[in-house]
């Protein structure tokens, strides 16, 4: 059986809808949106973002368009893209893309772009549309805030194949343990990670979408994961030490994350207390992701628990953030994000502490908000029994 990760056109004229209501409660009559992230939500179109604009142009009423350079005209239509497409031949050319999109279309009396747009794309529409009175707006991103069922489906997929990269690492790790020789560097691991969550989504999916990070992640081990983004490195993992999974994958463009912290042999009572501490963080934060709790409130109460586990000086960073087409979106499980939290929004939740020259801690699932209470999508055991190898 295969696992389509195309969304139906249904979902694509529901998004237009809810955008559209959000742009008449503004007064919009259009929009332009040249993030590639909306481009996709609002028109199934992913590409390679680079110095050329790929904008959807979104009229209250009328046909949206998408507007990209003629190197990716057959691409979009290949894609099934949902709008009319519009050419430009090559950027920055004799003629601004914005132009040649103001050639197409109606002047608005008054459109937004989005808070995202640059200064200089803003400007350029500005002067390809001199009679609009152009602002920004967050419609787009206040709609993506809440996913729908058929995203949610993309996204569960996503946390089988980030479960089972954790699960091949571990194997990987435990295999190499057994037999008694060097442990992986924490590039060759996560090389097996990375290409095996690559080969299950190819063998088991049809019309997979490429995204900058179809797999990937962070792996690394001892003193070095007490540096959170870390990247990769060419020294081995050691017995005694913790090593860190930080995994994830987009299916259909939306992203998930799964992360675990692992100790090779018998924890000592540090790493124990350390591991400990965020568990429970972990699994109080997670509670707190319902309906009505404020993004801040949700930080407090998991952090609180590391606090009050005599280790405030060792948090690095939040408890987590929103995750859909973007690996990291609003809204954010942060001190000064005062959004209640909804269902349909999917969050990580990835309290950590991190202690220089010993090692980093960190558990991290990706989280729905529903109406009956917080769902984890991500599920490899979090005891610590579960991840001593």
């Amino acid at each position: 059986m295969t696992f389509s990760q195309k969304l139906p056109g249904a979902f694509y004229a529901g998004a237009l809808g809810r955008v559209r209501a959000e742009m008449s409660a503004e007064g919009l009559a259009a929009m332009v949106l040249d993030d590639p992230l909306d481009v996709a939500y609002l028109t199934g179109f992913h590409h390679f973002p680079n110095e050329r604009p790929v904008a959807c142009w979104l009229p209250l009423d009328g046909d949206p368009v998408l507007l990209v350079p003629d190197l990716e005209r057959e691409y979009a239509a290949d894609q099934g893209a949902r709008a009319e497409i519009v050419a430009y031949p090559e950027f920055p050319g004799v003629r601004s893309p914005f132009a040649v999109l103001a050639g197409h279309v109606r002047a608005p009396g008054q459109a937004a772009y989005a808070p995202s747009t640059s200064v200089a794309r803003a400007q350029a529409l500005a002067e390809a549309f001199p009679g609009t009175r152009w602002s920004a707006s967050n419609a787009v991103g206040r709609v993506r805030l809440r996913k729908l069922p058929e995203e949610i489906a993309l996204h569960e997929e996503a946390a089988r194949i980030a479960d089972a990269m954790i699960e091949a690492g571990v194997e990987l790790v435990r295999a190499a343990v057994e037999a008694g020789g060097d442990l992986p560097t924490e590039t060759e691991l996560a090389s097996h990670v990375i290409s095996h969550g690559s080969s299950l989504m190819y063998a088991g999916h049809t019309d997979v979408v490429v995204v900058p990070m179809l797999t990937g992640g962070l792996v690394y081990g001892g003193p070095n994961s007490a540096q959170p983004h870390r990247l990769p490195g060419g020294d081995r993992l050691r017995t005694g030490e913790t090593f860190m999974l930080s995994l994830g994958c987009a299916v259909g463009g939306r992203f998930v994350e799964s992360e675990r912290t692992f100790v090779i042999g018998e924890p000592s009572p540090r790493q124990a207390r350390y591991y400990e501490a965020v568990r429970e963080a972990q699994e109080t934060g997670t509670e707190a992701l319902v309906a009505g709790t404020t993004c801040e409130e949700a930080n407090r109460r998991c952090l609180k628990v590391i606090e009050e586990a005599g280790l405030a000086e060792h948090i690095r960073h939040r408890q987590g953030h929103g995750i859909g087409l973007g690996f990291h979106e609003p809204p954010w499980l942060s001190d000064g994000d005062a959004t209640e939290l909804a269902p349909g929004m999917i969050l990580s939740s990835e309290p950590g502490v991190y202690v220089p020259g010993h090692a980093g801690y960190r558990i991290s699932d990706t989280v729905l908000v529903t109406e009956s209470g917080p769902r984890r999508l991500t599920a490899y055991p979090r005891e610590l029994t579960d991840v001593i190898i």
